[in-house]
């Protein structure tokens, strides 16, 4: 029997003219079997630190006075061997898709098939999970599974069994993403001034060796990056 893995997915300022020169796009993938062990022992960490096991992790909630809690859950995705994440981050900046013969949401179609292609394989099975943003996401599901199928000439849908739109609040796999792909977007944005997120950061460059704002190797299995940009974009010094 093959492989069946779970991939947890999460977007920050994907729309074209929301004021924000940067995409980032990320994704957490487990095995189905070991995702509920993942989910309760993530609902663990959070009872140890005196908070309800339904509190929601969010990026946008990371502050100085839970930090220790934020440690610790971002410590065991770094310590579980079956939690990996990759990150795309994609320059917005000088964007003309007329030139390309596309619309904004073909190139998100795009950039969310450039993320998810190299962590699927064609002998195992995948499910994918996005969270709920808007009224748009249950037709955003359709065209995505229709999009990564024919790109992968998964026409029978054998690989790719099943893309679906959740509530973040109750998959810890969605939580995790966000957390995670929240650190990545701060540092590619520039922000600073919030102690808490720096604190994690300063983390994640710790457990991980990267300055969250160069790409990886490609098959870097644990904390994986990528940084797209358009051709109209400066290079990277």
């Amino acid at each position: 029997m093959s492989e069946s893995f779970n991939i947890y997915c999460d977007e920050s300022c994907h729309l074209p003219n929301d004021g924000q020169p940067l995409m980032v796009l990320g994704a957490v993938w487990c095995p189905v079997d070991k995702s509920r062990e993942i989910s309760v022992r993530l609902r663990e960490i959070k009872e140890a630190h005196g908070l309800p096991p339904d509190f929601e992790v969010k990026w946008s909630k990371v502050s100085p006075a839970k930090q220790s809690f934020y440690r610790d859950y971002l410590d065991y995705f770094f310590d579980d061997d079956d939690l990996h994440f990759r990150a795309w981050v994609a320059h917005k900046t000088g964007l003309v898709h007329v030139d390309f013969g596309q619309s904004h949401d073909d190139w998100y179609y795009k950039m969310l098939f450039g993320l998810l292609e190299p962590l699927i394989r064609p002998d195992a099975r995948f499910r994918i999970y996005l969270d709920k943003k808007d009224t748009r996401s249950a037709r955003k599901v359709v065209k995505l599974h229709d999009v990564l199928c024919n790109n992968l000439y998964d026409f029978d849908r054998k690989i790719l069994e099943r893309v679906q739109v959740v509530e973040s609040h109750a998959v810890e796999g969605l939580q995790l993403a966000d957390l995670l792909l929240g650190a990545v977007s701060y540092v590619n944005r520039g922000l600073a001034g919030n102690a808490g997120k720096e604190s994690l950061i300063a983390r994640i460059r710790e457990r991980t060796g990267y300055t969250l704002t160069r790409p990886t190797l490609l098959r870097e299995p644990k904390f994986n990056m990528f940084v797209w940009r358009g051709r109209t974009v400066a290079p990277m010094a």
